[in-house]
């Protein structure tokens, strides 16, 4: 059952997941306390939340790949952890607003960050495509 096509969206999440934390969502002049400003790249090693947060929306996604005997609980981890990855993305954008206005720019690999959410969606449906098909069966024995 791992040849599921969930499994396959919640590989890309969790690869997703991981290639965000090294690679740039923004990259812009950053003013700190009487300081100079500095050309910075946001990333998840940025803030030590938002790290925490894309290495759990990793983790989990990879978990939840393992859990497809148990649908219930594989949807209620997917669940979970497009809920942290939408609060996740949120706090990115939080984040640009501290760079300097008009001075900043959203990188390419922004995208990674951004597909996390979506590819957590696909595996969603696929489960629930999975648990009707499931029930269906169930009816006819």
């Amino acid at each position: 059952m791992i040849q599921r096509l969930q499994s396959v969206w919640l590989l890309l999440a969790a690869a997703a997941a991981f290639c965000s934390i090294k690679l740039s969502f923004y990259s812009g002049n950053l003013i700190k306390d009487n300081q100079p400003k500095a050309f910075v790249s946001l990333t998840a090693q940025s803030n030590l939340l938002l790290l925490i947060l894309t290495a759990g929306v990793g983790i989990a996604s990879l978990i939840a790949i393992f859990l497809y005997k148990n649908r219930k609980m594989q949807l209620r981890i997917v669940l979970i952890t497009l809920l942290v990855s939408l609060l996740n993305l949120g706090l990115y954008f939080a984040e640009t607003q501290k760079f300097v206005p008009g001075e900043g720019t959203y990188n390419l690999t922004a995208v990674f960050a951004i597909f996390i959410p979506i590819l957590l969606f696909f595996a969603i449906r696929g489960i629930r495509r999975d648990e009707k098909l499931v029930k269906s069966l169930d009816r006819l024995r």
